[in-house]
Order: structure tokens, then sequence, then C-alpha cells
């Protein structure tokens, strides 16, 4: 998701002026990871002109844009001739300037996500409660970036943006993703401090003070606490509290709430102690929102080579009174289910016009099951998606006008990983 232009953390509201666009030294631009072979190098080249920029607050002139990038002049004027006729640059006499249509990219990432759309109404309305800003966050290698942003009109106010890079710790947030770090994460960290001390690479936050070295401990406490503090590490006045949004099916960090505030209205541990209980209730309406979007056992199953039987590959299962118990592995005969319909479907048949299969009484009395293709880069249906549900707890036209635009949407979402996972090898379906 690309950022946008980056500012000091807090600016007077009606501020005039910017600063003028530099270029980084060779010594500030990171060093490039080894490329693998199969890496198409004048994507990379592109996409590290569109940083640069970014950088840079959205202008620079080719001469910079060299000197910022390390690539050849001629390299540079090939690259922005060519994001000029995509759209996504302007070359405005000397300046190359970024265009708006450079925000399809983040606004795809954000739509993909669905997170902003699902739970954005929740942090809106805890800032509005509280009158601070309320922010939504998710990791991003060892940063965080902003994916939603509720903020308040004030003489100082907030200028993060949407999509910009912090690093992890020096935010609340940070320590909570740094929970779920793995050994090479931690080692990705460190390597990352050795080589940038001052955080020159994360241009939306100003140069590192010299800070305390407790990350590691903070994300200790996060880990034990569930929740984290930010006390003035991004820069001083500015704290924040935040709490993990968590996934219903794997318990693991969706996203991560943040209250961000001034120490001339509280202090860091006034925030923990009174603005933290009103961050968790909304947290728990925010996970009670994506545990509800559709609450149905959800699977994914094949055909066996017989085209006898339907293997099932992955299942979510929901919990309740009633709920459907199938196990990853089970084969069941296909004739017999809305998923075995599905995948043996004739191309003229009325469920392959329709796309999808509804079946009541599946297997036993009282289940109704509602299933959908998956394809692959041909367009052959290679697997199906389906939720099952006790008939009680909706109608089949219900099934139709609410669970089957979700159901399919998530096998679109499967479709485009297949597609892209098996470009150049086969993917197995079991």
């Amino acid at each position: 998701m690309p950022a946008t232009p980056a500012h000091p953390t807090t600016r007077p509201t009606g501020a005039a002026g910017a600063a003028p666009a530099t270029a980084p030294e060779a010594s500030d631009v990171p060093e490039t990871p080894t490329v693998p072979a199969e890496a198409v190098t004048p994507l990379i080249r592109g996409i590290t002109v569109l940083h640069r920029l970014t950088e840079a607050g959205g202008t620079l002139t080719p001469s910079m844009l060299e000197k910022a990038t390390g690539l050849a002049r001629s390299t540079v004027d090939r690259i922005t001739a060519t994001l000029a006729r995509m759209g996504y640059v302007r070359l405005d006499g000397r300046d190359v300037v970024l265009t708006p249509r450079l925000m399809e990219l983040g606004n795809a990432y954000l739509a993909a996500l669905r997170l902003p759309a699902l739970l954005d109404a929740h942090a809106d309305a805890l800032a509005d409660a509280l009158d601070e800003s309320v922010s939504l966050a998710v990791g991003d290698r060892d940063g965080i970036r902003f994916i939603h942003q509720a903020t308040r009109r004030r003489a100082m106010s907030l200028s993060f943006r949407i999509g910009d890079l912090l690093p992890a710790e020096r935010t609340a947030p940070g320590p909570l993703f740094a929970t779920e770090w793995t050994e090479t994460d931690w080692q990705h960290w460190r390597r990352r401090r050795a080589a940038d001390p001052e955080d020159r690479t994360f241009p939306a936050v100003p140069p590192r003070p010299h800070l305390r070295d407790d990350f590691e401990q903070r994300t200790a406490d996060a880990a034990r606490q569930g929740w984290a503090l930010d006390d003035q590490l991004i820069e001083p006045g500015l704290v924040a509290v935040s709490a993990p949004v968590r996934h219903p099916a794997t318990g693991r960090i969706a996203c991560v709430a943040n209250v961000v505030s001034h120490t001339s209205r509280h202090t860091a541990e006034d925030l923990r102690a009174t603005l933290l209980p009103r961050l968790r209730e909304t947290v728990a309406a925010m996970e009670r929102d994506l545990a509800a979007r559709v609450q149905e056992s959800a699977s994914l199953a094949v055909l066996t080579p017989s085209a006898d039987e339907i293997q099932y590959t992955a299942r979510a299962v929901t919990h309740g009174i009633m709920a459907v118990d199938i196990t990853v592995g089970t084969r069941l005969p296909a004739h017999a289910t809305a998923l075995g319909r599905v995948l043996l479907a004739d191309p003229s048949s009325p469920t392959a016009r329709a796309g999808y299969a509804l079946a009541d009484e599946e297997l036993e009395q009282g289940l109704r099951a509602l299933a959908v293709p998956v394809r692959d880069r041909t367009g052959r249906t290679v697997a199906a998606a389906n939720l099952a549900m006790h008939a009680a707890r909706h109608t089949r036209e219900a099934c139709l006008d609410h669970l089957l635009p979700a159901l399919r949407d998530t096998a679109s979402r499967i479709e485009a990983d297949l597609h892209v996972a098996s470009r150049f090898t086969q993917v197995p379906l079991t």
C-alpha cells in the first residue's frame, strides 16, 4: 500500500507552506536485498522510484531521482515515462509528480483487507465519545501501517496518514504485533535497528532520539496484559494506548485499535486508567462484528480420482449448540452433497448456469448447504466452497440473498490466490 507524503507527527492546523523536496543521500537509501532469479527487475526499479517520490513528499526532479535511487538517468527517464503513461505520475516541467491515481494501489489493498469497511464505524464512534484521535493499524514486517484514522480538529493535530509506515518499537501497536513475531522476525528487527539507528528509513516519523532499548520487555508486557502504551516514544507530548482486535477463527491479531492523545490532556498512565476500558469495549464490539459476518461452518472440498466422492480439504467451524461436525479428510458421496453437485456439474447444467448448488436435507434431516465452484486459471472447476447450517437458521431465500454473495466473494479470493500460485507450478488440491 503506498504511503502518502509524510509529515511530522503533529502540525499546527492551518500551517502554510511545505518544505522543498530533497532527494535522500545515497547513505540514506536502504540497502537492496539480494534479488531472486525469478524477480522482474524493471518492476522493482519502478516501485523504488515510487518509494523515493513518496519519501520526498511526492515531487522530485529526474536528477534527484537518479541520486535517490542510484539508477542511471536513462533508466529513470524510461521508468518515469512509463509511470506517466500509466497515470501514476505526471511530468510537470522538470518535476516528476505523483498523481491521485496512485491511490488505486492502496485502495485495492484496503478493499481486499475489508477491515476498514467493517470496523471504521466503531473507531469513529470511539473518537467522538472520547474526543481523541483513534486509528486502526496492521503489522507490516517490523513496522505498523495505519488503515483507518478518526482524528480530532485541534490547534495541534495528528498528521499521520493512512498507509504511513512507523517503526514498531516507537508505537503502542508495535509491541502487540511483536507478540506474534517469529525468531526470524526478531532477527530482521535487530538488523534493521543496527543498520538504521535513527529511523531514517521511516519518513513519517522524526529522527529517533536516544531511547531506552526496552522493546522486547514492552512486548513481553503486552503479551501478559493484552494492551500496550506509547509514552512519548515518537515525540514529546504524544501518548497512546492500544488493544488488539483478534480474528474470531484463529485468535491471531487482525488489527490493532489505537487511541492517541497529548500530555496536556492525558498522561500515559491516565490513558491506561481512564480510556483503556472504553477502548476494550470497542474492541470487543469489533470482534463481535468480525465473528458475525456469516457465522456458519465453511468448507473446501475436491473430487476424489474416482469422481464418486468428495474429500474435505479445509474447514472453518463455528461454535454453537447446533454445529456441523465434519473434519478435514472426510469423504462423502458426491451426488448427495451440494459440494459434489457443483463439482460434478456439466457446463450446460442448471447448476453450472446458476453458479451454485443449494441442497436441503443434505446427509441428514435439518441440514442445509450452499456451495459454489472454485476454478483454476483455465476456468475449470477444481474445488468447491460451501457453507453448511441448520435449516432453521436461514430460509432458502436468505441463503441466496445474504450468504451466497459472501461465499462467492470468498471463492473468488481463493481463485485469485490459486491463479497466482499455479502460474509456474502445479498446486496439489489435497
